[in-house]
């Protein structure tokens, strides 16, 4: 695998981590501590702090910058998860289920893309997170995400700004 390819494979994923972190940050200001769902959306986002915590380390350790938008996905990806909050529980765990879906088929195309035993390390981490992103999407879809208003809209939007995420990352 080429470097460049490795280097902007931590970019994106580690940005992915910290910017879902950002939502769930969001969505706790606005729901606060006793509202339905809170305890789960903050275990999750404790979750996604120490993915994206083993994203640095990896980034570091290979001499990887972060994405130059960082300021721009902490901003956007706090509004998400607020606005998403504002509007009831079961709109924020869509926001969760749809941004999980995307983070799923992101993190197996990488998968796909790595040759077995060609950065095990990194293997490891995506195959690690990508499970437990399905778990979030799973805990979500249980607490009744699929029945908030206009779902499938909601589900189609986020996922499309995920992925323009996804690709604007890997290159800045």
């Amino acid at each position: 695998m080429k470097q460049g390819k490795t280097e902007r494979m931590l970019r994106v994923d580690q940005a992915g981590e910290f910017g879902a972190t950002r939502i769930y940050a969001g969505q706790l200001a606005v729901m606060g501590n006793r509202a339905p769902h809170a305890e789960e959306i903050a275990a999750m986002a404790a979750q996604e702090a120490a993915h994206r915590e083993k994203f640095d380390v990896l980034m570091s350790a290979r001499s990887v910058r972060p994405t130059a938008l960082q300021p721009v996905w902490s901003a956007a990806g706090y509004a998400l998860g607020a606005m998403t909050a504002l509007l009831g529980p079961k709109t924020a765990m869509a926001c969760t289920v749809a941004i999980e879906e995307e983070i799923d088929r992101h993190y197996t195309g990488q998968l796909e893309d790595l040759e077995p035993g060609e950065d095990e390390q990194l293997e490891t981490l995506v195959r690690d997170f990508r499970d437990e992103e399905r778990q979030h999407r799973d805990a979500a879809l249980e607490a009744g995400a699929r029945d908030a208003p206009a779902f499938s809209l909601l589900n189609g939007a986020i996922r499309l700004g995920c992925r323009a995420a996804i690709r604007i990352s890997e290159r800045f």
